[in-house]
Order: C-alpha cells, then structure tokens, then sequence
C-alpha cells in the first residue's frame, strides 16, 4: 500500500497543559532525528497530532524507526483525502481491498475534529460501512471485536484514512526531564534501568567502573555495546569510564571481607556524584532491585545511600527478576548482558557478604582508607566516550 502520511497521536504528552507545546516540540525534535536519513520526509504536528509526510518514502521503514520514539502512544499509516463523502468512501473501500490477509470482520470509527464538517460521525461511520459491505459481502460488522478497525479523521488540517494503528513505547519525549547519570555495569538490570529511564524523558549519561586487569577489555567493551543500544531509544550518551582498580585493592587489603561489597558500592555512589556534578546531572540511576542480592536489602541501600546527597532512581526496585528480563529481550540487550565477562562487582564478591550493614560500622571501616583522595584521583582520571553510532569492533569480534 502506497501511503501519504504517518498520523502520530500522543498519549501522555496531552495532559500536560501550559507546558504541553514544549513537550511536542520535544517530541517533533526526536522524530525528526531518527528519520533524519529519510531526506524527503518531512515533519509537522496540530493540536493533538503529528504528520509525518511520507513523499515517497517506505513506510515501513519509517515506521519501525518510530517505534523507538519515546512520547508516541501510537500511530497509523493513513492516506490523506479530500474530505468530500464519496471520496471518503472510495478510498476507505480501497484501503481495505488491499489488506493482507483480508478481514473477516471490521468496523468503522470516525472522529470529527473538525466541527464544521456537515455529517456526523456516526453518520460517517454507517455510510462508509455499508459501501464497503455492499462491495464485500464476503465480510461482516464486528462492533466489539473486529479484526480491522477503519479509522476515518476528520481534521481542519486534512482527512485520514487507515487500517492500522501501531502502539508506540508510550513515555514522555527525551530530554524533557532533565540529565540523569546512570551506573551501568555488564548485567541485565543496569540497561534496562537506562531503557526505564529514558522512557521518562530524561537525558542519559552513562558511568562505568572499571578494574583493569581483573576485569578485561573485552567486558568495558560489553559495555560500549549496551551502551549503543540505548541510544537507539534516546540519542547519543556520553560515557564515563572509572578507573577502579585501585580503590578496590585498598578496600580488599584493609576493610573487613563481608563489607567489601558495601563499602565499593559506597565509594562508586561518591564517585558518581562527582561526575554528576560536573556534567549537571540531577540524579543517579541504578539497577537495583529490591532483595535480589545481598547490596540491593534496604539496609544496604541505607548504608550506601548516606554517603551522597543527590536523588538515585531505581526503576527496577520493586520489579522481579522475570520482569526484567522480558524488558531486556525486548531492547535487545539480554543477549549482550549474559556475556560471560566478569564486572568489577562480581570479581570481589566476597562467600559471605553483609546483608543489613551499619552506616556506622561501614564508616568505622572506611577509617582505614584516605577516602577523598581515592575518590578525587578516580575521578580525575575517568576517561569519556561519546557512545553514538555501532562501534566498529563488537564484543563477539574480539573472540
């Protein structure tokens, strides 16, 4: 089917009020940019709607780029036709003509947006439905479960007509909601932490620690890798990579063994805030989910929480390890996360590590360490990448 325009409708984005052209303009802004290699597409939005005029371009193609719009609830691909009846007719009959594999049941749904338009839609909707069931006796009316809905759009700005409608990932648009550091480590959980949290608008930056050479190139490059895939959803993300080795070396040689998993998770969170202050970051985000390892109890989070003052978002936190998995698949990160190289996290896992740790102790134990000079020298020498277009070297290359 050739189709003409691409009808974008909002969701979210319709309840905001005063503010709501800033976040369309948000959401023109994203579209624009992933069809940026369509050159004779061409982009523009109404109250309520967007337009995405085709002008030749494959549909299709256009479409599967728009699935990753963050702020999109849904979309048709739709011809665009003058809105006399019979036209309206015509075109809605030759519409579901060509559908493949044809429909055994459908019904019509008409929205007259335009208020000066002379029929009603309920009128719209019996008219258009008894032309295509005279031409088509083969199919029915389905007013509950249709296998075809004909959407006609009666608007001010031009008449729609589709077969399809598409769900969108839903959210608010990129980069609405501010700048959010997220720690991202080689698991399953810490992408989908960043998917979550770019589906709430947010600007993603990344941070990674980093200890060569007890964990090797191959597993920062894993990184790199999961790294690119969310910037399908959200644009380039900037990431920052911490040299860790050494902090973890003087936490093992001199902090009790059950809180060496506490206090690393205690340096990273001062480590992040740091980098999150010098690249306006608001908050951080991480992967946790409540109870599922021995640093994610809520007494851990306590304990790991006191060392920062900035908000940390845990999207997952109430999620169970199923849930995050199917989201995983989804995004198609999963089967770049259970590459079996080590993070810095699983390296020094100790047998038998503290689940409700003390603040006070994990201080206590930090005593023995010059904490702001680690800190402050971990932070000079993070390295940062722009993680935008496919690396040139994968993880699967370096095999």
């Amino acid at each position: 089917m050739n189709y003409d325009v691409i009808l974008i409708r909002y969701g979210e984005l319709a309840l905001k009020g005063k503010n709501r052209d800033q976040f369309e303009e948000a959401l023109v802004k994203s579209v624009r940019n992933v069809l940026r290699s369509f050159f004779k597409v061409k982009v523009r939005r109404n109250y309520g709607r967007m337009y995405v005029e085709l002008h030749g371009e494959d549909a299709y193609a256009v479409m599967e780029r728009l699935k990753r719009v963050f702020g999109i609830s849904s979309f048709s691909p739709t011809i665009q036709v003058d809105p006399d009846i019979e036209t309206i007719k015509e075109k809605a009959l030759e519409l579901v003509r060509q559908m493949d594999p044809q429909p055994r049941t459908f019904r019509v749904v008409s929205r007259r947006a335009d208020k000066r338009y002379p029929i009603q839609s309920m009128e719209v909707n019996r008219m258009v439905a008894t032309h295509i069931l005279r031409a088509l006796p083969a199919i029915s009316v389905d007013l509950h479960e249709p296998d075809m809905v004909v959407n006609v759009e009666i608007r001010t700005e031009g008449t729609y007509i589709s077969c399809e409608t598409i769900p969108g990932p839903g959210g608010l648009p990129v980069g609405v909601s501010g700048k959010v550091l997220l720690l991202l480590s080689g698991g399953i959980d810490s992408p989908v932490a960043g998917w979550m949290m770019l589906k709430r608008g947010v600007t993603l930056e990344a941070i990674h620690f980093h200890s060569y050479p007890f964990t090797s190139e191959r597993a920062l490059q894993k990184v790199r890798d999961l790294a690119h895939k969310l910037t399908k959803w959200g644009g380039t993300v900037r990431l920052h990579v911490v040299p860790f080795t050494e902090i973890q070396t003087a936490i093992r040689e001199k902090c009790p063994e059950d809180y060496l998993i506490t206090i690393m998770r205690r340096f990273m969170m001062r480590i992040s805030e740091r980098v999150a202050e010098n690249t306006n970051a608001k908050a951080l985000a991480t992967g946790e989910s409540l109870g599922q390892v021995a640093s994610q109890t809520l007494e851990s989070m306590d304990t790991i929480n006191k060392v920062i003052s900035i908000p940390i978002l845990r999207p997952l936190v109430a999620m169970d390890k199923v849930d995050i998995v199917d989201i995983s698949r989804q995004i198609d990160t999963y089967e770049l996360s259970i590459l079996p190289y080590e993070d810095c996290c699983t390296v020094f896992t100790p047998k038998n590590p503290v689940t409700r740790p003390k603040p006070r102790l994990a201080a206590k134990f930090e005593e023995a360490l010059d904490v702001e000079a680690l800190v402050a020298d971990a932070v000079a020498r993070t390295e940062i990448e722009e993680i935008t277009t496919k690396p040139k070297e994968t993880t699967n290359d370096l095999f």
